[in-house]
């Protein structure tokens, strides 16, 4: 098992920025964010691989950045020019192997003047 922490989210005026961060009990290789608003799918905000290779969903292109700090077992999230419709619960998830993802508890993340 892995246990994942998430840290970050809250209240933010729409235009601004938040900073989300997840800490992994050990080495993954895949770490990243999706989110789920109400009524809505889980989908991809965006994962980073122990290489570096990064992946972000369309909608948040441009706007949020990832990384991660391989020694710290720790995937940040960066988002910028935050829009209401970024409103969700954000979850962490690891994985080293694509059939097994693993997930944090989440955090709400409400973007509203």
């Amino acid at each position: 098992q892995v246990q994942l922490v998430e840290s970050g989210g809250g209240l933010v005026q729409p235009g601004g920025s938040l900073a989300l961060s997840c800490v992994a009990s050990r080495s993954m290789f895949s770490m990243g964010w999706y989110r789920q608003a109400p009524g809505e799918q889980r989908e991809l905000v965006a994962t980073m691989s122990t290489g570096g290779s990064r992946n972000y969903g369309a909608s948040v292109q441009g706007r949020f950045n990832i990384s991660r700090d391989n020694f710290k077992y720790t995937v940040y999230l960066q988002m910028n020019n935050l829009k209401p419709e970024d409103t969700a619960v954000y979850f962490c998830s690891a994985r080293n192997d694509p059939r097994v993802n693993y997930w944090g508890k989440g955090t709400l993340v409400t973007v509203s003047s």
